[in-house]
C-alpha cells in the first residue's frame, strides 16, 4: 500500500492511501523543555580557566577544571581553593546566561591528604515528576489545551494561538524546579 502526502492548504495535509481520502489537519502546539547550551558551558569553564591562569592566589598550586558533558569536576589543593573554584565557575555560569536551577553542585570530597575535588552536574531535560506537576498546573488553569508528556518534554496542544500564548505566559510566572524553554511553536 503506497501513502501520499499530498500539501492542500496552509491548515492540513492531504492523504491519499489506496483510493480512500483522508484530510488531516494540524493544531497549533509547543513543546516545554528544559535545555542548557552546552556551548554557553564550554565558554564559561574556558572563561573561569583564564581568570584562575591570571590569579596570584593560584600561580603556585595546582588546580583543574575538567569538562565532560553533563559534569563539570574541580580539583584543587584543599578544600578552601575548591570553594573559590566553585564560586568562580558559577559565577561564570550564570553571567554566561545559565540558569542556576539547571545546575547541581555536589559537596566537595576532602581526601586524608588534603587535596579537595568537587563536581558540579548539569541537568538536561525535565523529569517525570516535574512534567507531571507542569501538565497538573496547566490542567488546573483551565485552559482549553491538552498536555502529553513525551520524554523529557512537555507537549501542549490546542485550538488557539491566543491559548497557547496563555499558558506559556502561565507557565513562565509560575516557580518550577527547573528552568524552561518554550520550543517548536507550530501552527
Amino acid at each position: 500500500m503506497t501513502l501520499i502526502l499530498r500539501r492542500e492548504s496552509v491548515k492540513g495535509f492531504e492523504l491519499v492511501a489506496a483510493g480512500l481520502l483522508f484530510y488531516a489537519s494540524t493544531v497549533p502546539s509547543f513543546d516545554i523543555v528544559s535545555q542548557v547550551n552546552s556551548m554557553e558551558i564550554e565558554n564559561a569553564v574556558n572563561q573561569a580557566k583564564k581568570e584562575l591562569a591570571n590569579r596570584f592566589d593560584f600561580k603556585s598550586s595546582k588546580w583543574e577544571i575538567v569538562l565532560e558533558k553533563t559534569e563539570i569536576k574541580l580539583t584543587a589543593d584543599n578544600e578552601f581553593k575548591v570553594s573559590t573554584l566553585n564560586e568562580i565557575v558559577i559565577g561564570k555560569l550564570a553571567k554566561r546566561g545559565i540558569s542556576l536551577k539547571s545546575v547541581e553542585q555536589c559537596e566537595p570530597d576532602i581526601s586524608p591528604l588534603g587535596h579537595a575535588r568537587q563536581s558540579i552536574k548539569v541537568k538536561q531535560g525535565i523529569e517525570t515528576t516535574v512534567a507531571k506537576q507542569i501538565t497538573s498546573f496547566i490542567r488546573d488553569g483551565k485552559f482549553k489545551v491538552t498536555t502529553q508528556i513525551q520524554g523529557d518534554a512537555v507537549r501542549v496542544t490546542g485550538k488557539s494561538r491566543d491559548e497557547l500564548q496563555a499558558v506559556i505566559g502561565a507557565v513562565r510566572a509560575k516557580e518550577l524546579p527547573v528552568a524552561v524553554q518554550f520550543v517548536n511553536f507550530r501552527e
